[in-house]
């Protein structure tokens, strides 16, 4: 199976300005995505974007960088057509997609060969998401809306134990969709899981996170 890794990286980040090249620990944001994907097993590693400075960043990491067109570069571009478009544009042929999202800086080369394995071993399935248990404290039967005086919400109190297990998309650390469904989603009909840690399904997606991942990265540093 020849799987393709593409790492979609806009460069109009609101949240954080210029979010996906901004130095974590003396390295730009994508740095640890595109060194992930380059030492995984991948047959092919493209980096997205729009913005040349992107562009020179990922190039110096050692990866192929595709400038998108303008149209694809707006705030409300979903990423499926960001993905179409490099699949069109690419001349070689490939029985999957990777979508790799540059914002999660502890995925690591092994957890992208994980995934991998595990959707080569079923033949039937048509994506793979990657999840993190959602924490107990925030499952549905502890949310709880507000209606501007009171809280609402159920009034059964259950131990830990006795509550049921989900699981949450963590941050789009890494999708893998057949070729053959990408033009119809990124993820869906038999949908893999492949499980990942807290810690290492971060997500940084606004100023509090980058103080978090800063953190987590010193540690890791030092370890």
């Amino acid at each position: 199976m020849k799987i393709l890794g593409i790492i979609p990286a806009r460069g109009g980040s609101k949240g954080i300005p210029k979010k996906n090249i901004k130095l974590l620990r003396g390295r730009p944001l994508i740095a640890y995505t595109i060194e992930a994907a380059l030492g995984s097993s991948l047959d092919r590693v493209i980096v997205s974007t729009d913005c040349p400075e992107i562009a020179a960043a990922a190039s110096l990491c050692g990866s192929e960088v595709m400038m998108r067109p303008a149209e694809l570069a707006e705030d409300s571009t979903p990423t499926l057509p960001v993905l179409q478009d490099v699949v069109r544009r690419t001349k070689e042929s490939f029985d999957a997609v990777m979508t790799l999202q540059p914002t999660s800086p502890f995925r690591t080369a092994a957890h992208i060969n994980e995934a991998i394995e595990i959707f080569r071993a079923d033949s039937d399935a048509d994506s793979l998401v990657s999840v993190v248990e959602v924490p107990h404290a925030f499952t549905p039967q502890k949310i709880m809306t507000f209606d501007g005086r009171y809280v609402i919400g159920s009034t059964e109190v259950k131990r830990r134990q006795e509550t049921e297990k989900y699981y949450a998309r963590n941050g789009a650390a890494i999708y893998i969709t057949r070729t053959e469904k990408l033009p119809e989603f990124i993820f869906g009909g038999r949908i893999l899981p492949y499980f990942m840690k807290k810690i290492d399904s971060f997500d940084i997606d606004d100023p509090e996170d980058w103080e978090i991942a800063e953190r987590i990265i010193n540690i890791k540093s030092t370890e």
